[in-house]
């Protein structure tokens, strides 16, 4: 594109063929850390920590996509579909055509029938394959905080514009996992937070608490149930509590337990979970620290020709989930008359060296080369949902 900004028709064109790409793989595709779902890669690797960690490392940094080759079955991820279902419904309040409300709600009814199965309090979602961290094991399903949050948001979506009450109810449940199942780390009268996963874990990963706050103050604004008000309030606190006084967020708390410091698209997570608790509560005592967050966010996690920077105090590489990540965020209600044409300059980028004409997003710019393969969740469902959104904002602005 040359640099230009993107007019409307050109993104809707590139949405069309987004979502018919990624609706022609039926919606299944390769995850980032899916290389355990290779047959022969866990039976020579899936025994012990470190080699986990050693085979899912190999898959994902190979300047090639290795997965056909070691056998890794597509799959459907739960978060991927939820945002392609998000996109899906602001392509239903632009254009009001059927077709893509019809298809969101199918894939809100594939949600359900993915749901994880076990001793759970709740509905809640994982990823359907076995993942390795260095302060845990997750096995194929284990449900997680982070990917049944953004289920959430599709649901929620979802009721806002069918009213539904089955999607409220699936939140409301999600909810009761999230406060019963999740291992409480810190539990004060201001402050409390929730670990990732239903396991024995130290770790604070900073995201978790504002994703779940975020849905807890949704849903209360939505419904009779006005229990957790208090704890959507303190999850909230806890996590602003944690911003330096230079407006970031370290991945973890304490910022020792990760090698992950001011990443790109956590960072956009916290800024956007901020964002709807205050919508949705009312509770706008944060908006300093969010607009402190946003100015950091903007000039030290993308470069001048808006291309997302891997962290503060590294370049590369250069991945489209930090892209996706920008645009939404720079698109939501109270960044939008400020850093909108940011949001422009990354789709401008993006659509330059990124994008195949067939549908589809490459997943890195390493500096070196390009890893030109597309990983559905991490690229394709990212960018449907962060274009949408860009899509349905320059809509409403060109009939005001």
């Amino acid at each position: 594109m040359d640099g230009s900004k993107p007019t409307l028709t050109q993104i809707n064109s590139v949405l069309d063929r987004v979502y018919k790409w990624s609706s022609d793989q039926g919606y299944r595709g390769y995850n980032k850390h899916d290389g355990l779902n290779s047959p022969i890669l866990a039976t020579l690797f899936g025994w012990g920590k470190w080699p986990r960690i050693g085979a899912i490392q190999i898959v994902m940094r190979a300047p090639v996509n290795l997965r056909p080759i070691l056998l890794v079955p597509k799959t459907y991820n739960p978060k991927g579909l939820a945002l392609f279902a998000q996109g899906l419904f602001d392509r239903y309040r632009i254009i009001g055509t059927s077709k893509y409300l019809a298809e969101a709600e199918l894939l809100l009814g594939l949600l359900s029938d993915l749901k994880s199965r076990g001793p759970w309090s709740g509905d809640c979602w994982g990823y359907q394959y076995s993942w390795r961290d260095p302060g845990f094991f997750a096995p194929s399903g284990m449900p997680n905080a982070v990917v049944t949050s953004f289920v959430c948001e599709a649901l929620l979506d979802g009721y806002r514009l069918t009213e539904k009450p089955s999607y409220l109810e699936s939140v409301g449940s999600a909810i009761e996992f999230f406060l019963k199942d999740l291992t409480v780390l810190k539990d004060s009268t201001d402050e409390l937070c929730l670990s990732y996963m239903p396991l024995p874990m130290t770790m604070r990963v900073i995201d978790v608490s504002i994703l779940v706050s975020a849905i807890i103050a949704q849903y209360t604004a939505l419904s009779e149930d006005q229990r957790h008000r208090d704890e959507a309030r303190r999850l909230c606190n806890y996590v602003v509590k944690q911003q330096t006084n230079y407006g970031a967020w370290f991945y973890t708390d304490p910022p020792g337990d990760s090698l992950i410091r001011h990443d790109n698209y956590h960072t956009g997570f916290i800024l956007d979970a901020l964002c709807r608790y205050m919508d949705a509560s009312g509770d706008t005592q944060w908006v300093e620290q969010y607009q402190q967050g946003l100015e950091f966010y903007a000039t030290r996690l993308f470069n001048s020709e808006g291309s997302p920077r891997w962290m503060s105090d590294q370049d590369y590489p250069h991945d489209i989930h930090g892209a996706a990540q920008g645009i939404l965020t720079f698109c939501e209600g109270r960044a939008k008359d400020r850093y909108l044409s940011k949001a422009l300059q990354i789709v401008s980028w993006v659509l330059d060296k990124m994008y195949s004409p067939e549908g589809r997003f490459y997943y890195q710019d390493t500096g070196y080369f390009r890893r030109k393969f597309t990983l559905l969740r991490w690229c394709n469902a990212w960018m449907a949902r962060s274009l949408s959104k860009l899509s349905l904002l320059l809509s409403a602005e060109r009939h005001t």
